[in-house]
């Protein structure tokens, strides 16, 4: 059953670029802020994202640990 939310002290700027952004896609400003959250909930939580990497590394498949990364970075920057 599909529930209904009200979000109080909107900031003006907030409001205005969010009714700006849906008309630009032709949709409705309810229409727009349903679909974007929907998008938010449907991606991984910073939470399960670090469950998900402590378990690959729990495996044996952790790839490449921060330092190399911070390496890799450092050498690509640096041209």
């Amino acid at each position: 059953m599909a529930k209904t939310l009200q979000v109080r002290d909107l900031p003006d700027d907030t409001y205005a670029a969010l009714r700006t952004r849906a008309a630009e896609q032709g949709l409705a400003l309810s229409a727009y802020v349903r679909q974007l959250l929907t998008e938010i909930t449907r991606r991984p939580s910073n939470s399960e994202i670090l469950y998900r990497a402590a378990e690959r590394r729990r495996r044996g498949g952790g790839g490449a640990s921060t330092e190399d990364i911070v390496a890799i970075i450092r050498e690509r920057r640096e041209g």
